[in-house]
């Protein structure tokens, strides 16, 4: 049975569950938290936290057949809690997240054969197929998904699977061949060396679908390169160069005739708890960099070794995608690039789309639910 031990002088309401864990609760967080009031339907918070005192305390708490029973002391509100609701939300640890995958770094000895692979019909049609897949390319941070139809937009109905498309300058779509008066190198017959996408946006796109219709040319191979490995590469291997990649804003820009679209990143984007979130590196659409002078020769060393870093043989990873097969990869983690290719030897088609981070958790959280419900 659960146990209540009511601490007035902490202020804490103490709960040890049968499974022989426990934890300590605050009254502030308590009420702030009572099931009474979350709007029944939408689950939205309507309790004013204002609208009480801050040394509100509890005066009484009991168990009442299996569920928590408290009361207040500043109008005699009670609150009725589960006692299985308050173990999944202990203070200092929170809720668990289905979505909340641990990265595996991987550098250029990982074979293109041994990624996360799953067939276009199996994903299509079946969610636990579909799960199991989004599970393993948050792990890797790079898929392919084979057996796509010869369609320009079957890459787009896999990606409506997961969540809303993306639009930007670039379209919702976008079409990556050779093209007269281009206005992205992506759209040349060039080599493109490892990059980030639209690092110059307020938030870069998240996970990018790439539909390969037509590969034939000679040359256009594909390369991919984990930046979470080379960013804990560098933090292992140069400390002070990881360290102003990841506190030094730089510009990067994008212009065209209807565009001029700017921000200021950092190379290495740390999430507030320290750990790698995300990676800009995007040496074309880098801007002119406007630190203070002094800083800039320390900066360009620094700037300089994850750019050797990302065309070493170490941690590039060189693959080429057939017609029929797509790649799916985090695009604020794993950077991708191409080889030069010939546009005379035979056509290079890839239509692509973007699937933003929130969109590809929400579904795994969504279908992990509908699996265990």
């Amino acid at each position: 049975m659960t146990q209540l031990d009511l601490r007035g002088d902490d202020r804490v309401l103490h709960v040890a569950w049968p499974d022989g864990t426990s934890a300590e609760f605050p009254f502030l967080w308590l009420r702030d938290n009572c099931p009474s009031g979350f709007h029944p339907q939408t689950r939205e918070r309507e309790f004013d936290l204002t609208g009480v005192p801050a040394d509100i305390a509890i005066t009484q708490a009991r168990m009442d057949d299996g569920t928590i029973v408290l009361t207040w002391n500043d109008d005699g509100h009670i609150s009725r809690y589960d006692p299985a609701w308050l173990h999944g939300h202990q203070p200092g640890i929170g809720l668990a997240d289905p979505a909340r995958i641990e990265a595996i770094l991987w550098r250029g000895d990982l074979a293109p054969e041994s990624l996360p692979r799953a067939a276009a019909n199996s994903l299509m049609s079946s969610d636990d197929a579909l799960l199991e897949f989004l599970i393993e390319t948050k792990k890797t941070g790079l898929a392919v998904v084979d057996g796509m139809a010869n369609d320009k937009d079957a890459g787009m109905a896999m990606a409506r699977r997961v969540g809303f498309l993306r639009e930007t300058n670039f379209g919702t779509t976008f079409e990556v061949m050779s093209k007269p008066n281009p206005n992205n190198l992506a759209y040349t017959s060039h080599a493109l060396p490892l990059h980030t996408d639209l690092a110059n946006q307020e938030l870069p796109p998240g996970f990018q679908f790439l539909h390969f219709l037509a590969n034939e040319a000679q040359g256009g191979g594909s390369t991919f390169c984990d930046g979470f490995a080379v960013a804990s590469d560098l933090r292992e291997d140069d400390l002070e160069a990881f360290e102003l990649l990841s506190a030094t804003p730089v510009p990067f820009r994008f212009q065209d005739e209807d565009y001029d679209i700017r921000r200021h990143h950092t190379v290495i984007d740390l999430d507030p708890f320290g750990n790698l979130q995300e990676l800009h590196l995007n040496a074309h659409l880098a801007g002119i960099f406007d630190l203070p002078a002094e800083r800039m020769e320390a900066y360009y060393r620094a700037y300089r070794k994850i750019m050797q870093m990302t065309r070493s043989k170490s941690h590039v990873m060189t693959t080429r995608l057939e017609s029929g097969e797509m790649v799916i990869f985090d695009n604020r983690r794993v950077l991708h690039g191409r080889t030069a290719f010939d546009p005379n030897t035979g056509f290079r088609h890839l239509r692509g789309c973007y699937v933003d981070r929130g969109e590809f958790d929400s579904r795994i959280r969504v279908l992990s639910r509908k699996k265990t419900g």
